[in-house]
């Protein structure tokens, strides 16, 4: 079967951000998912939506006599995390809204975005994999692999500043890369990566991970690299080294290893990827690569489902 054709990225394309949704466990990943958030919003001037799901599903083996006190305790709680966040600043002299709503937290977060025409949700993720994420769940995951919009995910290897100091604005660095494997979900990544990449004059890193085969011979191995790095280049715009600084890289090797490598030596300060839709709910084994790559970058990962 023929590999599937992607489209040249329109450099023509301009990153939109007039709504963003925060969503947040008032955690310290959800506090370093604001962070960054804020900081994307003032240099918009977008309005931010700080949300929380009250889930009754995490109740279930609560006695049912008591469970309708522990979820207004849960609202309660909730409510004042928000009235805490809204007094101490962090979001000063940004367009802001908070929302609490009660459900499983799909659903909801999908009716929110609807309402508010939200353009990019920013989550952050405590990591978890293997047992712990089967029995937990990944809301990270589960929300990046649903949203029709970017999801931009803050794992918890990424640098937050201590105290006030504003998180950078992760949309406006210096160093992309973008992650491809040339499948249709990847193509609405790319026009955001360079997009993102022409906007701030940045170096965009193209990677293709091609995944190692123990009977690929030198020369086979050759040819590989020759036509994956012309798929990479004909994924730019024409006028691509007027703004910007792109380097092509194909590696072989695991995936989700090899992307957190090249990062992790291209400086990348975010890392673009395409995602597909959802599969079953809460957490799969073994990680997803878009998963696993989340959970341990060092950077923020910025995920468009195609």
């Amino acid at each position: 079967m023929a590999a599937p054709i992607m489209k040249r990225a329109d450099s023509e394309t301009r990153v939109s951000m007039r709504n963003i949704l925060v969503a947040t466990d008032f955690s310290h990943s959800s506090d370093a998912a604001l962070a960054h958030a804020a900081s994307i919003a003032r240099r918009y001037d977008a309005k931010m939506f700080v949300a929380h799901v009250i889930r009754p599903d995490v109740y279930q083996l609560v006695p049912p006599e008591v469970t309708a006190v522990t979820l207004e305790q849960t609202r309660r709680y909730a409510e004042q995390q928000m009235a805490s966040l809204l007094i101490s600043g962090r979001l000063r002299d940004i367009p802001h809204q908070v929302l609490l709503g009660t459900g499983e937290l799909w659903p909801v977060l999908s009716e929110l975005l609807g309402q508010h025409e939200i353009d990019l949700i920013v989550v952050g993720t405590h990591g978890r994999t293997g047992v712990r994420k089967l029995l937990l769940g990944s809301a990270a995951e589960e929300i990046f692999r649903m949203a029709s919009c970017p999801v931009l995910t803050v794992g918890p290897k990424v640098t937050v500043p201590n105290g006030s100091a504003p998180a950078p604005d992760p949309l406006s660095r210096r160093r992309f890369l973008y992650a491809t494997d040339f499948t249709a979900h990847s193509e609405r990544a790319a026009a955001y990566a360079v997009s993102l990449a022409q906007e701030n004059q940045a170096h965009l890193t193209l990677l293709h991970v091609v995944q190692e085969s123990a009977d690929v011979s030198p020369h086979n191995r050759a040819r590989m690299v020759e036509y994956f790095t012309k798929r990479l280049r004909e994924l730019l715009p024409d006028e691509a080294e007027m703004w910007c600084e792109p380097e092509i890289i194909v590696e072989f090797g695991e995936p989700a290893d090899t992307i957190l490598k090249v990062a992790r030596e291209a400086q990348a300060e975010v890392i673009a990827l395409g995602v597909r839709k959802a599969g079953t709910f809460p957490g799969h084994l073994p990680p997803a690569t878009a998963y696993k790559v989340v959970c341990q970058a060092h950077c923020p990962v910025l995920t468009v489902r195609g």
